[in-house]
Formats: C-alpha cells, structure tokens, sequence
C-alpha cells in the first residue's frame, strides 16, 4: 500500500500532496524546495534512500534502504513553534508503543539508550516572518549493525534490531504522521503544557541528575530540573542559578567508578 493509501485506512484522507521517491539527497532539501514554490502545509516528502540525511550540527544520518526518511511541511500561526522538535520525538515515540522508547533533549528518540530516530526541524523565514518548517523525522527500521560504520554500532538501534522482526518503513510512516497531527493541533490550539507535560513523561529519567549540555560554543554543566514552556532545558548551575538552553547537545555525566 502508499503511504496516502495508510493514511486513508486511519480514518481520513491526507489533506496535501505526498511524493514518494527513491533515492535523493535529502527529502528535507527537496520540501524546502517545495516549501519555497508554495506546497501546502502537510506536504509530505518520503524516500527509499538519501545520499546526503543529515541530523542536527551536521551530523551525518546513516540512510540505507529499509529505514524511514521523512519530511513533512508545516506552516504554524502560533507562538509555540520551538516546541515542534519535541512535538515531533513525541510522535515518533507514540508511534511505536511495542518498544520502550524514551525522548532525549533535543530531538532524539533512544531505547535502551540507544539511538532510535532523529528530528531536525529547519525554518524558513521571509519579509512577513516566518514561513515554514520543514520537519526532517529519520528512524531505523530495518537498519542492523553491518549498515552502520564502526563507531556508531554501539549508540543504534532499529526496529528490527529491538524485535527481530522485519516491519514496512510506510507503516512507521503512517503511524507517526498520525500522531504528530494530533500533536500539532494541540499546539495550534493553545496547549502547549499538554505537549511539554507528555514529552517530560517519556524523556530519559535524568531530572535531578548532572548533565553537561554544549550549547555553541559554551559548555554548561550543572543539574537537569525540567523544560520549559518554550522547550528549553533547564539546568541549575553550580551557583544555583537556572539556565536556559535552547540549543546543543547534552549528555549525562557519569560518575566515577
């Protein structure tokens, strides 16, 4: 079945175009390109294959066949736009109730601490503001350890890897799209503590523990207390202040043996 053809059998006709290719550099590049020609909010990009999957900071998204590479176009008329990162790792996670995921700020879906799925949210801005997201969603379905080069085989895993079974990449597809509309309309409706609240009660359980979180240029270590409104993480400082981080990456620190 198509992706449109799953969507349908959910209870509803998918409300804009969905183009499924084989192999492209990356379906986030090929919607913006859509985005900027005027394509209609939920229009959809999937692929078999990318040359060129990218995460967040540059990182390279490992994009062999049998896995899901997504992008879906949103144009939001709310304040609560950062919050559409974590919208999305919320969806994915709901999407998958047969694995114990959990959401890692800030976009990042791992089970058994191991990397599951990555968003990448990119915005596109013009003189009245801003225009469009572009919401790149990748998970791995059927990837095994061989895909993968060396050092990332111990911080990935797939569906396949967690079940041992196989399952189509365009149900993955469908099942996430499902869930992410229901999220978004939550945003667009003015809840946005119900989104925050649900992400918070899949996150990894680091609340109350040190983490380091790199953040440009700066490194901000310090004790995880929550996230806020916004979507930023906060972190206690050693001096008892509380910062906000509204971008990088952030790790656990480990205590010593």
């Amino acid at each position: 079945m198509s992706l449109a053809d799953l969507l349908a059998a959910r209870g509803s006709a998918w409300p804009a175009p969905i183009e499924h290719l084989g192999e492209v550099g990356s379906t986030s590049d090929v919607l913006k390109a859509r985005a900027r020609q005027g394509a209609p909010e939920w229009s959809v990009v999937v692929a078999d294959r990318q040359s060129s999957g990218r995460g967040r900071l540059g990182h390279k998204w490992t994009s062999p066949p049998g896995n899901l590479f997504l992008s879906v176009l949103l144009r939001p008329r709310f304040s609560a736009v950062t919050l559409l990162p974590l919208t999305a790792g919320l969806a994915v996670a709901e999407a998958l109730p047969e694995l114990d995921t959990r959401l890692k700020w800030p976009n990042d879906v791992l089970v058994k601490s191991r990397k599951l799925a990555g968003i990448l949210a990119e915005a596109q801005s013009g003189p009245a503001g801003l225009e469009s997201v572009v919401v790149g969603i990748g998970v791995n379905v059927g990837l095994m350890p061989e895909d993968l080069p060396p050092p990332l085989r111990a911080t990935a895993t797939s569906w396949r890897m967690e079940t041992g079974a196989s399952r189509d990449s365009l149900e993955v597809a469908a099942a996430v799209l499902g869930r992410l509309r229901v999220w978004y309309h939550a945003l667009a409706g003015g809840d946005a503590a119900a989104v925050v609240a649900a992400w918070r009660g899949r996150s990894v359980p680091w609340w109350g523990r040190e983490v380091m979180a790199r953040s440009g240029d700066q490194d901000v270590r310090g004790i995880a207390r929550g996230i806020s409104a916004a979507g930023a993480l906060l972190i206690e400082a050693p001096d008892g202040s509380l910062r906000e981080i509204l971008a990088g990456e952030v790790h656990e620190m480990r205590p010593l043996a």
